[in-house]
Parts: C-alpha cells; sequence; structure tokens
C-alpha cells in the first residue's frame, strides 16, 4: 500500500508541474512535504512482524529438508544407565567430588558384602533421564531465544535507520524535482524574452556594419580627395620647375637626376630608356615609334628611378629585437570557417584583408579585430588579395582560375580576369597602381593593365607551378618562384628574365626585403634561404624543418624573417646573431604572416581558422 501511495503522490505532483505557470515572475513556492509519523510507525510493527515469520519460515523449511532425507541426521544409541552411574554423574555435575569419594566407598564395601539386590543396582528408571533431557533442552533453548532477541534488536534499529534514510531521500528528491521545474519555467520564459529581442539585434548588427562600410568609404574618399590634392600641387611645382628650367636643358645633352649627371642621346632618351629599346627590339615587343601604343587606353610603364621613399621612415632597432623576450600574443579572433590563405595590411589604415578557403576575402580593423566587410565573388577557394597602392582597391586571386578587382567606394567588383587556365596562387600590385600581376599553376605569371583591361604580357620560362609573385616597390622589377625549384627576376617592360636562382626543393614563397637587395625564399623541407640579388647567390641558409615552411617576411629593418611553418609556430630568425626563436599560439599549420610598415608587430593566419596578433 506504501508504493501505491507514494506512486500517486509522484503522479499527481508531475501533473500540477505541468499546470505551472511560465510566465509568473513571483517567487517560487515550494511545496511542503509532510512526515507521517503513525504511517511510519505502523509500517515499522508490519515490517518487524514479516521479518519475525520470515526467520521461522526459513527455519521450518530447514526442519522439513531434514526430515525428507536431504540431509540425514547422524543417528546415537542411548543406553540406558544404572543406579551407581547416576549418582555419579549428578555428583560430578554438581562438583560435589568429597560425596563422590565417600558415596564410591560406601557403594563398593555394600557390593562385596553383598548387602545390594539386583533392583537397587539396575537401570535408573526413564523419567529421570528424560527430566534431565527436558532441562538441557531448555536451557539450550533460553540461549537461542536471547540470540534471536539481540538479532531481532538489532535487525530493528538497522530498519528503522534505513526506514529515515529512505523518507530523508524521498523529500529531498521531491525538492529536486520542484527546483528542475522551477529551472525549466525560467528557461522557457528567458527563451520567450530573447527571442522578442532577436529581431532588434539583427537589426542593430546591419546597421553597425553599414556604418562602418560607410565609415571606411568616407575615408577612402577623403585619403583620395587629399591625395588628388597633392597630385595639383606636385603638378604645379613640377610646370613652374619646367618652364624655369627649360632652357637649361636645351643648351646641353647631360641631364642631372638624384643619382648623378648621364648623357641623353639626340631624342632625349638616357641609359635606362635606351636599354629598354633595345631588349623590345630583341624581343619584337614592337619597333614601332615610341608615341605609339598597340592597344587603345594601354599604360606605359613608368621610368625606373630606384628609390624607395619608405626607407625613409624604418627605424633603425626592429621592435622584435628591442622588446624583451621578443613578440607575444596580443589579440586572437576567428576569421573564416576554414583555413585562412593570406593576410595584407592596407598600406595607409589599420586595416586588414583576409583571405580563405571558405570563398570569401574579409576586411578587419586591428589590432581591435573588428569586421568591416565581407566579400563574395569567388566560387573556389580565395588564394590571396593585394591592396592598391592608394587602399582603394582590392585585387584576389583563387582556385577558380580567376583574379578579380574589388573597388571600396563602389562596394564590388569592378572587373574580373579570366585568362588563366588553372588555379591562380597570387597577385601583387605595381607601385603605381596601373598594373596587376598574377602567377598561376598553369605555369606562366601575367601582367595586367588596369586602363585598358587586358593582359599585357604572359611570362614563360618556369616548367611547373608558380607559387608566388611579387613586384619590387618603386620598380619594374618582377619576382617569381615555382615548384620547378627556381627563383626568376623578370623585367615587367620587357618580359624578360635576368636573374635566376636555384633552390634544393620545391620553393614555397619568395619575397624581397624594403631594400630590394635581398630576397628571401622558403622551401617544402623547411629550408629558408636569404639570396644577395647583386651577387646572385645565396647569404644564408637557414633549415627549420623538417615541416615545410609555408611563406616568408622581413621586418622593415631588415634585421628579422619571419617564417610560416607547417608545425603550428612562426619561426623568428634574427639575421645578424643567428639566434631562431618559436611564436606558439596556433592549434594548425601557420599559412600566411605579414609585419605592419612599422614592425610594431606580426600578423599571422592559419588552418586553424583564426587570425593571431603578435607585438
Amino acid at each position: 500500500m506504501a508504493g501505491v501511495s507514494n506512486g500517486q503522490e509522484t503522479e499527481k505532483f508531475y501533473l500540477q508541474k505541468e499546470q505551472l505557470t511560465v510566465d509568473s515572475d513571483d517567487e517560487y513556492e515550494y511545496e511542503e512535504v509532510p512526515v507521517n509519523e503513525d504511517f511510519i510507525n505502523a509500517d515499522l510493527d508490519e515490517d518487524l512482524d514479516l521479518a519475525v515469520r520470515t526467520i521461522r519460515e526459513a527455519e521450518e523449511e530447514k526442519d522439513a529438508t531434514v526430515k525428507k532425507g536431504e540431509l540425514p541426521k547422524p543417528s546415537v544409541t542411548r543406553r540406558a544407565e544404572v543406579v551407581d552411574d547416576y549418582v555419579r554423574n549428578f555428583l560430578v555435575r554438581m562438583g560435589m567430588n568429597r560425596t563422590l569419594d565417600t558415596f564410591q566407598t560406601e557403594w563398593y564395601e555394600l557390593q562385596q558384602r553383598g548387602s545390594l539386590h539386583a533392583e537397587d543396582i539396575g537401570v535408573v528408571p526413564d523419567m529421570y533421564g528424560r527430566n534431565q533431557e527436558l532441562d538441557n533442552e531448555v536451557k539450550f533453548l533460553k540461549r537461542e531465544v536471547e540470540k534471536y532477541r539481540d538479532a531481532a534488536m538489532n535487525a530493528k534499529e538497522t530498519y528503522v535507520k534505513i526506514r529515515k534514510e529512505r523518507d530523508y531521500h524521498r523529500m529531498h528528491h521531491k525538492r529536486v524535482v520542484q527546483e528542475k521545474n522551477k529551472l525549466i519555467n525560467d528557461i522557457k520564459r528567458l527563451k520567450r524574452h530573447y527571442q522578442q529581442y532577436e529581431p532588434t539585434l539583427q537589426q542593430l548588427k546591419k546597421k553597425y556594419e553599414v556604418a562602418m562600410k560607410e565609415k571606411m568609404l568616407s575615408k577612402l574618399e577623403k585619403d583620395r580627395a587629399v591625395g588628388q590634392v597633392s597630385g595639383l600641387q606636385n603638378t604645379l611645382k613640377s610646370m613652374e620647375s619646367f618652364k624655369g628650367g627649360s632652357a637649361k636643358l636645351s643648351q646641353g645633352p647631360t641631364t642631372s637626376t638624384r643619382r648623378g649627371v648621364y648623357q641623353t642621346d639626340s631624342e632625349g632618351r638616357g641609359p635606362t630608356q635606351r636599354t629598354l629599346a633595345m631588349e623590345r627590339e630583341m624581343c619584337d615587343v614592337g619597333n614601332e615609334p615610341g608615341d605609339f601604343k598597340r592597344y587603345p587606353n594601354d599604360t606605359e610603364f613608368p621610368v625606373d628611378t630606384g628609390i624607395n621613399p619608405q626607407l625613409a621612415n624604418v627605424k633603425r632597432t626592429s621592435s622584435h629585437l628591442s622588446r624583451t623576450g621578443g613578440f607575444r600574443l596580443s589579440n586572437t579572433f576567428q576569421a573564416h570557417s576554414h583555413p585562412v590563405s593570406c593576410v595584407k595590411l592596407h598600406p595607409r589604415k589599420p586595416i586588414l584583408a583576409t583571405t580563405s578557403d571558405d570563398h570569401h576575402w574579409k576586411m578587419w580593423s586591428v589590432p581591435s579585430g573588428e569586421i568591416i566587410m565581407t566579400g563574395e565573388g569567388h566560387t573556389d577557394w580565395v588564394s590571396g588579395c593585394d591592396f592598391h597602392p592608394s587602399g582603394s582597391k582590392l585585387a584576389t586571386s583563387s582556385g577558380d582560375t580567376t583574379v578579380k578587382v574589388w573597388d571600396f567606394s563602389k562596394a564590388e567588383c569592378v572587373h574580373t580576369f579570366t585568362d588563366h587556365t588553372h588555379a591562380v596562387w597570387g597577385s601583387t600590385w605595381h607601385t603605381c597602381g596601373d598594373f596587376l600581376a598574377s602567377c598561376s599553376m598553369d605555369m606562366t605569371a601575367k601582367v595586367w593593365d588596369l586602363n585598358s583591361l587586358r593582359c599585357r604580357y604572359t611570362l614563360r620560362g618556369h616548367t611547373d607551378s608558380v607559387n608566388s609573385i611579387e613586384f619590387l616597390p618603386y620598380s619594374n622589377t618582377l619576382l617569381t618562384c615555382s615548384a620547378d625549384k627556381t627563383i626568376s627576376l623578370w623585367d615587367a617592360r620587357t618580359v624578360s628574365y635576368y636573374y635566376i636562382l636555384w633552390t634544393y626543393a620545391l620553393c614555397e614563397f619568395s619575397t624581397f626585403n624594403l631594400r630590394g637587395d635581398t630576397v628571401g625564399s622558403c622551401d617544402s623541407y623547411g629550408v629558408v634561404k636569404l639570396w644577395d640579388v647583386r651577387a646572385n647567390a645565396p647569404m644564408i641558409s637557414l633549415d627549420v624543418g623538417p615541416h615545410p615552411s609555408n611563406r616568408l617576411a622581413f621586418d622593415p629593418t631588415g634585421t628579422v624573417v619571419a617564417v610560416a611553418s607547417n608545425d603550428s609556430t612562426v619561426k623568428m630568425y634574427e639575421v645578424a646573431s643567428g639566434k631562431v626563436s618559436s611564436l606558439v599560439g596556433h592549434e594548425d599549420a601557420v599559412q600566411c604572416l605579414a609585419f605592419d610598415q612599422n614592425g610594431e608587430y606580426l600578423i599571422s593566419g592559419g588552418s586553424d581558422c583564426t587570425v593571431r596578433i603578435w607585438s
């Protein structure tokens, strides 16, 4: 009956749970769980009687088993005692030793004299023996009763203790059920409360993204206007200087520049222009007059001055070397849902562009890691990106064999180049902003004209995939590396290479330092080489393997080289001392990295889909 009543109470409790109001904000009222002492005592007596009955039934079953012969009882033959033995046994049991000695003396004397008759020395009557046996049995049963009484008392105490524990746990269970119901009600109420605010949060998020885009576009427009103003001012100054110096230039065939005085020919061409003309004649690029354009809107390559104005702003000491312990991890954020393939910094603002295997590119504010813009359009993994020198455009390359140019002022893709036949690994802008170069798995590199929107030149010479490409800043020199274990330097104006550097393994990436006199390369064996461009020979060979090295970058001073390794670390190589240290933080292979323009921090992206900032 107790089990049935408890089940009914539980069922009734769960029915009440379904009727609880969900929207009640008042303090939750718990049900009182009463304890019925009479019910407990009644159950206690009933259970004690049941225990006694169980013990008796067990004994009866044991006796019945013995009677059935399952456990044979040994047979004992009892012989009736004679009178003198009975008396002796009685005296021994009572401890009457002197009386026993006297009895034996007198008994044997009477027996020798023949005074004892046959009925005197016969067996003891059965009544006395039976009384003795009954007396022994009574004593044994008394001991058994005492033993069972003690066992019953212990069992009673244990049962009472267990019964109290059961009642305690029952009340505790009911209280826990009530707490659970209260929490369920609170969760339901919070869910409904959150659902009311979710549309508002979505609207605020969209407004925030729109505001950030407008903010960035306004900054770009401002920079463009400032650039136009400065360009007009420079044009006015150059026109004034041209008017003042035109007479001097007409007097002689010499021209003065920052690099010295050189002789000009009858057409006013310097040594660079003359060499370029000769190379074009040799390569059959064109024998037309200098003012002839092969295609409408084609752009002429600028003159190589060999001067990089960014060198004036470079610090003398690397920030990595000046800080105790070098760079340390300062920020981490989840950038994409797939591995990050490339990171590039805006040339003028603290803005980061990232590309990924998830077919998207994104722009972030650094070092905070707030997202600014997301670009969609490629149909395959996006391998790389590069900012326009003015910062107003972004070029992206992809496994879908295309190169796309995105205009931030229009917030859209303004052109797509589709001449490559296989996946495109990377792209790079010329400093003038009118030319874009790309490298591909089709073993070629191409130079695109942004004014005529066509491929101006195709660089052929590599016998395997061209893995990276880079313009030397403020120059027409192109640097490419290939899976055919070669690194080539090309003149983009003549479509010819003038240096080939040989490596011992598949070359993953190559880049210039800021001065342009050193080339760094890394290969699939983890070997990093630094090449002297003027001597056409390697200066330093560093083995950071056995894991492949995916990318490397020079800091602005050129004294520290950062290497993205497949072992999930960034290797920091100090050129002067040869010391190598590791930046540990990524959980998977590091795919790309970049220093900021001042060398204050390093940004890395990896296969763990994160971007990490080291400063």
